[in-house]
């Protein structure tokens, strides 16, 4: 009975439903949109840091052979929260995507309908992608075709969560109208260095890790592994190299803005070089 109230399929969803009833009552001001969205945010959080909690323990008590060495997590935690968690998410991401055209007042979103869901499957479709993939790529492999081995592998898995919290975090002081204070640029930088090198780094470091167990070379080890293990990886890299180059993009820009402001509010500078800036840039 307390692993059923412990599960991710009771926390998770509990979760979110408590953030939703108790944010209302600190922010006052704020829409259903606005509820909704951080209430998403902050469960997401708190998934990372036990993903992350997770890969941690099993990176470290599997590291003296990545191969053979096992520990109980790296099964338990897919099967008790990261498939409940993968499954909730997609519901939550619909439900911040209705409430946002709801409260724009488009009058398709008065009610939900397939028509609602459709929209969110065809305006969310990549970030829908990576979670079914996660969950009938990962799944699949944790629990049938590893024959027991790869724990370490696994947990590294476990710690492509870390950035999540940067990117909530980020998300949730726009929200408190936060975006031009020390901590959301200091949270950017966090972001893109914790996404790059959990989420993109991680990748050729487990084939490097996996080389060096059989003695092999980096460049010889996607020759050593199964057709399905390398396309697995690459399914899950890719969406993560194609955020990543949002993030940066996202990023300069608002460098760039907050630039230009400089110049304009600059008593050294004129309004002719200012025109003359924005126009080159």
């Amino acid at each position: 009975m307390l692993q059923v109230l412990v599960c991710g399929v009771v926390v998770f969803p509990g979760l979110f439903f408590t953030f939703r009833k108790v944010l209302p009552s600190i922010f006052k001001r704020w829409t259903d949109a606005d509820v909704v969205l951080v209430s998403e945010r902050l469960v997401s959080s708190i998934h990372a840091v036990m993903a992350t909690t997770a890969g941690i323990i099993v990176v470290s008590s599997c590291k003296g052979n990545v191969i053979m060495d096992r520990h109980w997590l790296a099964t338990y935690f897919v099967i008790w929260y990261g498939v409940p968690y993968m499954s909730y998410d997609i519901f939550a991401m619909y439900l911040s995507h209705y409430y946002r055209f709801r409260v724009k007042g488009h009058k398709d979103y008065k009610s939900h309908s397939l028509r609602t869901f459709n929209s969110f499957v065809r305006k969310e479709f990549l970030l829908v992608l990576h979670h079914i993939a996660l969950l009938t790529i990962l799944l699949p492999v944790t629990l049938f075709f590893r024959k027991d081995q790869g724990d370490y592998f696994i947990g590294c898995l476990f710690l492509t969560e870390l950035s999540t919290p940067f990117v909530s975090l980020g998300k949730i002081l726009i929200q408190l109208g936060m975006q031009e204070c020390w901590l959301h640029k200091v949270n950017g930088g966090m972001v893109l260095l914790s996404f790059f090198m959990c989420r993109i780094a991680l990748f050729p470091y487990m084939y490097w890790a996996y080389g060096s167990h059989y003695g092999i070379p980096l460049y010889s080890v996607p020759f050593h592994l199964p057709l399905s293990t390398n396309l697995g990886n690459l399914c899950i890299l890719a969406p993560q190299v194609y955020w990543f180059v949002l993030l940066c993009r996202k990023g300069y820009r608002l460098y760039k803005r907050q630039r230009d402001a400089q110049n304009q509010s600059s008593p050294l500078s004129s309004p002719e070089p200012v025109s003359d800036i924005s126009k080159a840039d």
